[in-house]
């Protein structure tokens, strides 16, 4: 539908889990990972390469600062509320760097199980799910511009699908910097795994390398090297986007009450706070220093 945004696809999803159901569920996790990836890649045809070259090299400094900054206040917060070790890195790895990714390429790593799995992807998707409503308004309140909201969408939303959700609700360049920020964020999984693996002794477990970043790389050298073909490439990110909307509406899809009460008081307690203060400490920085 020409009018169905990423807010209110999400909204509507979430409308439907609470009445009629989503019908699908097995198979919703692997549509949306799908479906995600693949309109990300789509996206590179409608971007600059060196202009993103310019957002990376602006978002590295904060990428770095609030990575390690938010590992170690989550560290911090799960201790203090008595969130389960397992649960507690879980929640901060997927508010640092990429929200489920994150979560879902540490957690055989941390041989976490179903429960702690759950409970971690519960309370970033919610977290999610109010960004994604509200951080547009809140960048036109304080008159960010579209560079700013862009990097302070890329560090302080958890889940690359919200920030690009959000990022396309305030313009075309907060998009690009949004997307090239979180996904070069979502390299820093690699790193974080090694150091899991280390801290945790599991050296039978795999790492997942998120390969899908490489070809959106590829798309933007296309785009921007083979402009005669730039009709088609509209009409591909225009694709990637009504994709981006479906997937939205799919994770809205899978959070049902039942989940939302599964996720209990403390860890959603230490995800809120988390939450709260990475995007403070980014919004302050964004607004002064970029």
């Amino acid at each position: 539908m020409p009018f169905m945004d990423p807010p209110l696809a999400l909204l509507l999803g979430f409308i439907i889990a609470q009445t009629i159901e989503n019908p699908f569920e097995k198979w919703n996790s692997a549509a949306t990972n799908w479906l995600l990836k693949s309109s990300i890649v789509l996206l590179g045809f409608g971007m600059n390469l060196h202009k993103a070259f310019e957002a990376g090299k602006t978002g590295f400094i904060f990428t770095i600062f609030s990575i390690v900054i938010t590992l170690f206040v989550g560290w911090l917060l799960g201790k203090r509320l008595g969130v389960d070790s397992k649960t507690s890195f879980l929640i901060s790895s997927g508010t640092a760097i990429c929200g489920g990714s994150a979560i879902a390429a540490v957690s055989p790593i941390l041989q976490a199980n179903e429960k702690q799995m759950s409970v971690s992807l519960g309370t970033v998707f919610i977290l999610n799910s109010i960004a994604l409503l509200f951080f547009p308004v809140i960048g036109h309140l304080l008159n960010m511009s579209e560079h700013q909201f862009g990097l302070w969408a890329a560090v302080a939303i958890h889940d690359t699908s919200s920030v690009v959700g959000a990022a396309s609700k305030y313009g075309h360049e907060s998009l690009q910097v949004a997307t090239t920020v979180k996904l070069a964020r979502a390299l820093y999984i690699i790193p974080l795994s090694l150091l899991t693996a280390y801290f945790y002794k599991s050296g039978n477990s795999k790492i997942k390398i998120p390969y899908f970043i490489g070809l959106f790389i590829i798309t933007m050298v296309i785009g921007t090297y083979f402009p005669a073909f730039t009709s088609t490439y509209s009409i591909l990110v225009i694709l990637a986007k009504k994709g981006l909307t479906i997937t939205l509406f799919l994770i809205g899809s899978s959070l049902s009450i039942k989940k939302l009460k599964s996720v209990g008081v403390k860890p959603l307690m230490q995800g809120i706070g988390l939450w709260i203060f990475i995007s403070i400490i980014s919004l302050i920085s964004v607004l002064y220093f970029a």
